[in-house]
């Protein structure tokens, strides 16, 4: 996973917690890299899963909340870290239907090792959106967190509803997300 994930969820736990968590979340954690991270390198991804079990139990905050929250400040950084990403674009619906193929071959161009969720678009019209996330990693809450701060950053009221779904033998989360009156 890359540095830039670690970096931003170490900044908002700062930023909504404290300085002083992020040390307690890293000791707790037991990191390989021992809590050092830069945003252009890779590490695992069981240790970011470390440090939100880690705030999890210090906070009292469950840990699928967590990773949605972390998803909404994840989006805030990335409009102001990659504002040509949103050039153009009018609402939530272009965005995220574009997130395969335009975000992601971008994203890739800047790092090419970079290993990405797929986001596959199954339906879209005027009203409604249905994305199936398929991802290894399996962070479907840290999707749904995108989702909702995408929604927020383009000012719209859509609802998110989110299932299982088993397409071709691969496991995800069908994400449907539908415009209200």
């Amino acid at each position: 996973m890359k540095g830039v994930v670690f970096t931003e969820f170490l900044e908002m736990v700062e930023g909504r917690f404290s300085a002083d968590m992020v040390d307690d979340i890293i000791d707790d954690a037991q990191l390989p890299h021992g809590g050092v991270y830069t945003s252009v390198g890779t590490y695992p991804h069981s240790e970011i899963v470390a440090m939100v079990v880690a705030l999890s139990q210090r906070s009292g905050v469950a840990v699928p909340d967590l990773v949605r929250t972390f998803g909404q400040h994840l989006f805030g950084r990335f409009v102001q870290a990659y504002p040509s990403f949103f050039t153009g674009v009018t609402d939530a619906f272009q965005f995220l239907s574009g997130i395969e193929d335009i975000i992601h071959a971008e994203v890739l161009k800047l790092y090419p090792d970079a290993e990405l969720p797929r986001f596959i678009v199954e339906h879209q019209d005027a009203r409604t959106l249905v994305l199936l996330y398929q991802s290894p990693r399996h962070f479907e809450d840290l999707a749904e967190g995108l989702m909702h701060g995408c929604v927020a950053h383009f000012g719209e009221v859509i609802r998110i509803e989110r299932e299982a779904s088993t397409t071709a033998g691969a496991t995800g989360q069908r994400f449907t997300l539908t415009r209200q009156a």
